[in-house]
């Protein structure tokens, strides 16, 4: 035999070895070979698998249609092939043994409650992408397409989709430590992933509550200063010791995503909001609650603070006036000027103008939200009344200009 015919001759072997009948029929073949299935049982099964058919025909679609009858043939022959492959890992015996034992339309019904189960299971880690209720029948069209595939189909996609709802557990199991519950977490609609990783950032600082961005915003700033004075390594994150055993390899998995984000994470350089919040990369990653109250609040409380440092406390009309007129025309801000300090202001003003909104965008941006109204009026008042003085041609003195501060702002006595 010449080397080209032993060749063709060893691809016919193993081609033949190749057997593309689905798993039922291998393994009723093998049954009825090995005496373990008998003529009564192959009785039962002819006349089960009619009654099958129509089932499975009248479920996806028709019975009376002949399309769908032969559809349905193919599922139910590929749902006991599932449920017969998957119980006996592949075992030809055993496979043979249980369709002895049980009825073939209960193995298609073991195919289909598998099937069902792995289609109400997640897909996704995002909460508000996550169905609940299990399969309903807006889910039959998926199901009649898994009907159809392979046993391989099914193992892959219920490894993707078991990680998925173990992340989604873990998540759970993270937010109930810190006082969120499972409606929370849906009505935050965010990443399972990113729940676990801002709660081992929680529990990496003691804290006892998942945060709303104030809080957020909070922990980075003293985490960078912490990482300021110490080396990296003093930062890493661990898993906590209270974690159940079945979180543990999907939570060390997003820890490590929080460990290779430190190095961004502790860059005081980049404001906290820059990062988590318009660097595209990061966005989502995190997880804080929507909390617009705090937000506001503590705004206030920053812009309170920043108004009474540069007011130095005073809320008189002139004292504001004073300050408002030094912003308007690009000079230092201050709520007392001399007399002198005064008349270079308005040489100033007359040299290179105002800009009213300078102001108006200064109070909107810094003034007590409470008073904001009255302080815009307040300057478009005097605004009104001062304008002609300040910028007047013919007063070459200052003695008109002077007099009108005299009057509404705050300038020293000579």
């Amino acid at each position: 035999m010449s080397d080209s015919q032993a060749g063709s001759h060893a691809a016919a072997q193993t081609v033949s070895l190749f057997d593309a009948r689905p798993f039922f029929e291998k393994t009723l073949s093998y049954g009825l070979q090995n005496s373990i299935i008998d003529q009564a049982k192959l009785e039962a099964i002819q006349t089960e698998a009619p009654k099958g058919m129509v089932q499975i025909a009248r479920y996806f679609g028709s019975e009376f249609l002949r399309p769908e009858l032969e559809k349905a043939r193919e599922r139910i022959v590929n749902l006991v092939s599932l449920s017969l492959e998957l119980g006996s890992a592949g075992d030809l015996r055993k496979a043979a043994e249980a369709l002895r034992d049980h009825s073939l339309l209960s193995r298609s019904k073991v195919a289909s409650d598998m099937l069902k189960a792995l289609i109400a299971m997640p897909q996704n880690s995002h909460f508000g992408m996550h169905e609940q209720g299990g399969f309903t029948d807006d889910h039959i069209p998926q199901l009649a397409k898994w009907s159809l595939r392979s046993l391989a189909d099914y193992q892959s996609e219920l490894a993707k989709r078991s990680e998925v709802a173990q992340i989604i557990k873990a998540a759970l199991w993270f937010a109930g430590q810190l006082g969120m519950d499972a409606q929370d977490l849906e009505d935050a609609g965010r990443d399972a992933e990113a729940v676990i990783r801002t709660a081992l950032l929680m529990l990496a600082t003691r804290q006892t509550c998942l945060p709303n961005w104030v809080a957020f915003q909070k922990t980075i700033t003293a985490l960078r200063k912490k990482a300021a004075t110490a080396k990296t390594a003093s930062l890493a994150i661990a898993l906590p010791k209270a974690l159940p055993d079945e979180f543990r390899a999907v939570a060390d998995g997003v820890r490590k995503t929080v460990m290779s984000d430190l190095p961004k994470i502790l860059d005081s350089k980049v404001p906290v909001k820059k990062l988590f919040d318009q660097t595209p990369s990061f966005m989502g990653r995190y997880f804080w609650t929507e909390d617009a109250l705090s937000e506001v609040d503590d705004f206030d409380r920053a812009a309170s603070t920043a108004w009474n440092k540069v007011t130095g406390g005073h809320s008189d009309d002139g004292s504001l006036l004073t300050l408002f007129l030094c912003i308007a025309s690009g000079s230092a801000p201050k709520t007392l000027l001399s007399a002198k300090a005064a008349a270079t202001l308005v040489r100033k003003i007359r040299k290179a103008g105002m800009q009213p909104q300078r102001v108006s965008d200064y109070i909107l941006g810094n003034a007590p939200a409470h008073y904001r109204n009255d302080y815009l009026q307040m300057w478009q008042e005097f605004l009104e009344n001062a304008q002609g003085h300040l910028l007047s041609d013919h007063d070459y003195s200052l003695r008109d200009a002077m007099a009108l501060l005299r009057h509404e702002c705050n300038i020293a006595p000579d």
